[in-house]
């Protein structure tokens, strides 16, 4: 029941020609095909990326953990896009500061 032979595969390709026409096939063959290697191509990148992936949490344990950036004071006045990002820029300037001494330390 389970072998299939020459003459049980000229039906179903018979069939398959009747349903579809005989001009549709190699256009549905050619999607399937693509189809098949998009999903190849990705399955092969998500197993490089686990290959990588003890490597890299190894490495981002060695490095020194940023300490996380202080909020704003609740009770602060709303603030212009400008006064807000001139804010950004003296923090971010900070905590340069800090990973340069770190680094000198």
């Amino acid at each position: 029941m389970g072998n299939l032979g020459v003459p049980e595969l000229l039906i179903i390709a018979g069939v398959l020609v009747l349903l579809f026409g005989a001009k549709k096939l190699p256009e549905m063959a050619r999607g399937v095909g693509k189809s098949l290697r998009i999903f190849k191509a990705e399955t092969n990148k998500l197993r490089e990326e686990d290959d990588d992936a003890p490597q890299t949490t190894v490495q981002a344990q060695a490095q020194p953990q940023a300490q996380p950036v202080q909020p704003l004071p609740a009770a602060a006045p709303v603030l212009s896009p400008e006064e807000q990002a001139r804010q950004l820029e003296e923090q971010a300037a900070k905590l340069r500061a800090q990973a340069a001494t770190n680094k000198n330390a």
